[in-house]
């Protein structure tokens, strides 16, 4: 199964910590990992009167760490409760980071791919529903696909040209980022579906990640109603990092590709190339998801930090 991670800086995420420094918040969270509970539920459990729930669920809340919704019961409405994360990681930022530096972030909606070349099974979905046909490598040019928040092949690529801004606005770049979330993709789904993602910028490959599996345990806290359980539900936010040390995805170095190795100052605008390669030692498919669908309400991301 995923494991959902969120990290904490200490010096920033002031509301996390104090989520975390109530033994009966912690309790309520460990409860909640078994699966979604209402407020009377984890009354019982915990032996906490229900308004002490309430007041403890709406700090959680505050703090990112747990999602509500109210569902029809026998009598009116409950509250029902989700966690959000299976661990969290409190680490001070990357020491690596330069401290005299600014962000330059760009968020690419995931059907403004430029070049794509997939193989089926395959497909695209809007929230709303099914773009084009399932199956058919031609309707990832079909114009709905502007609109797609979950997409997903088993070989080929699709790549994004992002407006090279740091070029723009001046200023050398320390750090490239790409945040997106992602899994294998198998007919249903399979927590045990290893695939080789591997991720290009300009050309050059950066390094391959490899997803354990494509996840249909639970729905995602996104993915819509009408999208069926057994298919793919959700991913796992994957940080892609190139410093001038190399590359990294979540810390873990993957390759000495180095942010000089990129030329980023030669060139307009920078590629991001999402990929299963036909040589992949596990090539076990794709599931890109964006606004709309999984666990994450983001489109890619590109951050650039430019030292100043």
């Amino acid at each position: 199964m995923a494991r959902d991670f969120l990290i904490v800086d200490p010096e920033e995420d002031q509301l996390v910590l104090r989520a975390f420094a109530s033994p009966a918040r912690a309790r309520i969270l460990k409860l909640l990992r078994s699966g979604p509970l209402n407020v009377n539920e984890i009354s019982a459990a915990t032996g906490l009167p229900q308004s002490s729930v309430s007041a403890n669920i709406q700090i959680l809340e505050d703090a990112g760490l747990v999602r509500s919704e109210n569902q029809r019961a026998r009598k009116g409405t409950q509250k029902l409760c989700h966690t959000l994360f299976d661990e969290v990681l409190v680490t001070f930022k990357d020491a690596g980071q330069p401290t005299n530096s600014d962000t330059i972030e760009t968020a690419m909606p995931l059907g403004l791919y430029t070049s794509c070349h997939v193989s089926a099974p395959c497909g695209l979905c809007s929230p709303h529903g099914v773009v084009g046909l399932l199956d058919v490598p031609d309707s990832f040019l079909d114009p709905g696909r502007m609109g797609a928040a979950l997409i997903w092949f088993m070989r080929g690529y699709v790549e994004y040209q992002f407006p090279n801004n740091a070029r723009i606005l001046g200023g050398e770049v320390a750090v490239l980022e790409v945040s997106m979330e992602l899994s294998s993709e198998v007919p249903g789904t399979s927590p045990n579906w290893p695939s080789d993602i591997t991720v290009s910028i300009n050309g050059v490959e950066i390094g391959t990640w490899t997803s354990p599996g494509d996840f249909g345990d639970k729905r995602g806290v996104y993915t819509p109603d009408w999208w069926k359980l057994k298919g793919s539900q959700y991913g796992m936010l994957k940080s892609f990092r190139v410093t001038p040390e190399g590359s990294f995805v979540d810390g873990m170095k993957i390759s000495p590709v180095s942010i000089k190795d990129l030329s980023l100052s030669d060139h307009r605008s920078i590629r991001l190339t999402v990929a299963v390669r036909e040589d992949a030692r596990h090539p076990g498919g794709i599931n890109i998801f964006g606004r709309g669908f999984g666990n994450y309400d983001q489109d890619i991301l590109l951050r650039l930090i430019r030292r100043r």
